[in-house]
Parts: C-alpha cells; sequence; structure tokens
C-alpha cells in the first residue's frame, strides 16, 4: 500500500533591493550628474528533487524557508547583488499544492528536477534611470518589490520498505513507537492497532526507511477473516518482512512457535511470492525473563521452527537491541537499492 505522508511549509522569497540616489563627486566636477545604481533582485525559492531522501521526515522540524534579500543599489552606478536563491531538498514523488487553493503546481518526478515554487522581488531603480533631458538632476528612485510568500502543502505517496507482522498484542505498535517518531495507539490487549500505522526511521543524515505496523494477522486471514486481506495487501509492497513474536506471552499455553506457524500459513495462502519474501524473526519482549532464562527461550524458539534466516533477539518496551536492528535493516535497503541500480544500467547496455 502507498501510504500518503503531508507537510505544510512556508516559502518566503527575497525582496528586491532598493535602488540609490547619489550624484556623482569629484573633484574639478561641479555638476557629476546622477550615479545611484539599482538594486539586486531578490532570490527565489525552489523545490529540487533527491533521489537520496524518501519521505518528508525533515519538514516536522522546519517549516519556514526564505530566500536572500537583494542588496541596495550604491553610488557610482553600482548595482546591488543579487539575493542568494534558497533551493530546498525533496524526495522524487512530491507533488506540490498552494495551500489555499489546493492548486497543484508541480510533481517532481526526476532527480534533480527543480520546481520555482516563490518568485524573488524585482530590483529597484536607482536615480541614474530617471536622468532626461528635462530631469538632469533626478532626485527619485524606486524600491525594489516584496518576494513571494507561500504557504505550501507537500505531498508524497509513501511505499513502506519494512512491514511488521505477527499475531495481534505482539509488540508491533511498540517497536514502531521504540524506532520511529510514530505515536500509534498501545494497549495491553489484542487488536490495539485497527488501521496500518506508518513510521519514519531516521538513522543517519539523509537515511531514513519507512516502516509500516500492519494490524495483527489471525488465522483465517487470506480467506478474508477480520480484515486480513487489505493487510495482506499492505504487506505484499514491501522489502522487507520483520515478523514479531511474544518470546514470553502472558498465557502460559500460548506457545510463540505456534504463534509464528500460523503467520506463516497466512503468508503462503495468499501468495507463494509473499511466503517467500524477505523475513527477520524478532524475539520480542525478552526483559520480561530473566538473563539466564533469555537465550535457552530464544534458542529453542529457533532450533523448533529450524529458522534458517536473521533473528534478533530485542525488547521493544526498554529498547534493548533496536537501534542495532534499525542500522541493519538500512543496511539491507541500501544493499536492495544498489542492486536495482545496477541491474538497471545492465538493462540499458
Amino acid at each position: 500500500m502507498k501510504f500518503v505522508d503531508e507537510v505544510i511549509i512556508t516559502a518566503k522569497a527575497g525582496d528586491g533591493g532598493n535602488g540609490c540616489v547619489s550624484f556623482r563627486r569629484e573633484k574639478y566636477i561641479e555638476y557629476g550628474g546622477p550615479d545611484g545604481g539599482d538594486g539586486g533582485d531578490g532570490g527565489s525559492v525552489y523545490l529540487q528533487a533527491n533521489k537520496g531522501l524518501n519521505t518528508l521526515a525533515d519538514f516536522r522540524h522546519i517549516r519556514f524557508y526564505e530566500a536572500g534579500r537583494g542588496e541596495n543599489g550604491a553610488s557610482r552606478n553600482m548595482t546591488g547583488a543579487k539575493g542568494e536563491d534558497k533551493i530546498i531538498q525533496v524526495p522524487i514523488g512530491t507533488m506540490v499544492y498552494v495551500d489555499e487553493t489546493d492548486e497543484l503546481i508541480g510533481d517532481l518526478t526526476k532527480d534533480g528536477e527543480m520546481l520555482k515554487v516563490a518568485q524573488g522581488g524585482f530590483h529597484g531603480l536607482g536615480n541614474l534611470r530617471y536622468k532626461s533631458s528635462v530631469n538632469r538632476a533626478p532626485r527619485q528612485s524606486k524600491p525594489g518589490s516584496e518576494g513571494e510568500t507561500r504557504s505550501l502543502r507537500l505531498e508524497m505517496k509513501v511505499l513502506a520498505d519494512v512491514g511488521l507482522l505477527g499475531l495481534p498484542n505482539a509488540g508491533k505498535s511498540t517497536l514502531i513507537t521504540a524506532v520511529s517518531s510514530a505515536h500509534p495507539k498501545i494497549a495491553n490487549y489484542p487488536f490495539t492497532t485497527l488501521y496500518p500505522n506508518l513510521g519514519v526511521v531516521k538513522v543517519d543524515a539523509y537515511k531514513s526507511f519507512v516502516i509500516a505496523d500492519i494490524p495483527g494477522l489471525i488465522e483465517g486471514a487470506a480467506e478474508g477473516a477480520g480484515l486480513g486481506i487489505q493487510f495482506l495487501k499492505h504487506l505484499s509492497r514491501t522489502s522487507l518482512l520483520l515478523h514479531l513474536v511474544d518470546i514470553a506471552p502472558i498465557d502460559e499455553n500460548e506457545d510463540p512457535v505456534e504463534s509464528v506457524k500460523v503467520i506463516e500459513n497466512e503468508l503462503q495462502k495468499y501468495s507463494d511470492e509473499l511466503g517467500s519474501r524477505e523475513r527477520w524473526l524478532i524475539l520480542n519482549k525478552i526483559d520480561l525473563l530473566l538473563p539466564d532464562e533469555q537465550e535457552a527461550r530464544c534458542e529453542d524458539i529457533i532450533k523448533r521452527l529450524n529458522w534458517q534466516g536473521k533473528a534478533f533477539r530485542i525488547s521493544a518496551a526498554t529498547g534493548m537491541n533496536t537501534k542495532d536492528l534499525s542500522y541493519q535493516i538500512m543496511q539491507y535497503i541500501d544493499e536492495l537499492d544498489y542492486q536495482k541500480e545496477q541491474d538497471e544500467l545492465q538493462n540499458r547496455t
């Protein structure tokens, strides 16, 4: 599923510099005439698509962007410097709307593509511009015009990189809270999550991935039990699946191994492709066991499942080992992206 990431920002272009009123003053030149220069144009605000970004997360913290003001003109017919343009980096696929009118003004679809969203003010005119045959010593100038100010809505459809799956109450909402800035509803009972939650995990500058907390699957989901078909469709669009299992369930009769097998069965029934998708086993809630019990319980589950893939031991509630998990996910996604780029280059040649 494609989720919508949306943010509202304000773009303020720079004002134009004012024109200068000045007269040439040199020794032995009694009437030098006007020499006031024009001001500089104000800088404009641009959005530029950057393939290194995949979310609008950074705009949650900075909402106001302003370009430089044009410098005023000076004597000796010196023109003021142009204001510096402001270039804002956004992910590929960002759609730009004027917030007040809901007008679509651009859709950035290619890496490096630029869109002007606020026009800089026009430069003012110096008094030299007003010299004429009937006005040899004009004392008038023109101020620079104001730069454009716009309230913009940036919107992009985000494809989740990572999907969380597991039976209800496995700790998916807690994990997404631990690794991202999302705050889904969390409670100690099944089916707390009714709709997919989306979180952006920022690992480093310009390094982040999108994680989707899919509502808990139940037995029979592939046949449509609950909202099973809809939720399985969400998972089919992700690059990596994290299979959370509660290794210390409240109900002593609940077997973590059987919990994993229930979900595996639903994935296989839905599609062979989804069933064979890269899936990591996340053994959650290890903080509820004594230290000497943790490893024994985890090894028992891995052995009984005959698990051949990656397995992580974490506590989403305390954050134990969640940072290492995030870094390894980011590395995996980077490797996938690199491989895709190499495949595209080979297909072109």
